[in-house]
């Protein structure tokens, strides 16, 4: 079993920063890859941004150049931070991981645009 908590999310204005965190527990060695996804009011869930055991990152054509995934292996701990933000990326986000025999959710950090 794996156990993501989210934080970090907030209100923010556009063209503003965040930095969401996601620190995993439990099986944290049978983790491949984690990720980050978000939902807006009234639209289906997608991806963001991904980053393998191995360091190697994906992003969502909307938010590359903005958006960079990191992880703190130490710290068991995968970041996402966010500059220059938009009204459209609104929403609630949601950490990812991914084993051999399934996929975990967080319940997800809100992010609020207050323009």
């Amino acid at each position: 079993q794996v156990q993501l908590v989210e934080s970090g999310g907030g209100l923010v204005q556009a063209g503003g920063s965040l930095r969401l965190s996601c620190a995993a527990s439990g099986s944290i060695g049978s983790i491949n890859a984690m990720g980050w996804y978000r939902q807006a009011p009234g639209k289906q869930r997608e991806l963001v941004a991904t980053i393998t055991s191995g360091g190697s990152s994906g992003y969502a054509d909307s938010v590359k150049g903005r958006f960079t995934i990191s992880r703190d292996n130490a710290k068991d701990t995968v970041y996402l931070q966010m500059n220059s933000l938009k009204p459209e990326d609104t929403g609630v986000y949601y950490c990812l991981a991914t084993t051999r025999r399934r996929a975990y959710w967080g319940q997800g950090t809100q992010v609020t645009d207050s323009s």
